[in-house]
């Protein structure tokens, strides 16, 4: 028989219950409380460790070897912003942005489908997408030969840093004084 059926037959009966209704009703919620208990047990025992999807590459300091992979063009667009190094981004310069080759150091950036090279300068931070290892300014893509796809297959050989160098004892112009 349906809950509200026995209560209305109790009450005929003059069993005594004063609320019969709320009686039925707090028996349905107990049994549901039960189930809903029992199913978050079991979601519980059967849960996967709580693990990120995907894991990223570790990050180094800086490279010490040669890295090969994709470079991508800066945009002329950003011609006159802020670089991380604090200069300003001139897109004809021979400038590049590594994640982890360390600011101000040059490099050797080889094309690997036509074999041109050209020696850059580290002054920025990127690129963004992981797949590609360096963002190249318009001017060293046109010397590396990369056309009209934006991107292209490159090697980067950390060169030594210059120290014997004028360049490298004079201060650089335009920064702030301490």
């Amino acid at each position: 028989m349906k809950g509200w059926r026995i209560a209305l037959l109790c009450t005929a009966l003059g069993f005594g219950l004063v609320d019969a209704g709320a009686a039925v009703a707090r028996a349905a919620h107990q049994r549901e409380g039960h189930h809903r208990a029992e199913r978050q047990v079991a979601r519980q025992h059967h849960a996967r460790p709580a693990t990120p999807r995907h894991t990223p590459p570790k990050r180094t300091r800086h490279a010490a070897g040669v890295q090969h992979g994709h470079a991508s063009i800066y945009a002329s667009s950003l011609a006159g912003r802020r670089m991380a190094d604090g200069t300003r981004f001139n897109p004809h310069a021979a400038t590049v942005a590594s994640r982890t080759l360390p600011l101000g150091s040059r490099a050797r950036v080889t094309n690997l489908k036509n074999g041109r090279s050209v020696t850059v300068r580290v002054t920025d931070r990127g690129p963004r997408p992981r797949r590609r290892i360096l963002d190249v300014s318009p001017g060293v893509a046109g010397q590396l030969g990369m056309g009209r796809t934006g991107t292209a297959p490159v090697s980067v050989l950390p060169l030594p840093s210059v120290t014997g160098r004028a360049e490298a004892a004079t201060p650089p112009r335009g920064g702030r004084r301490g």
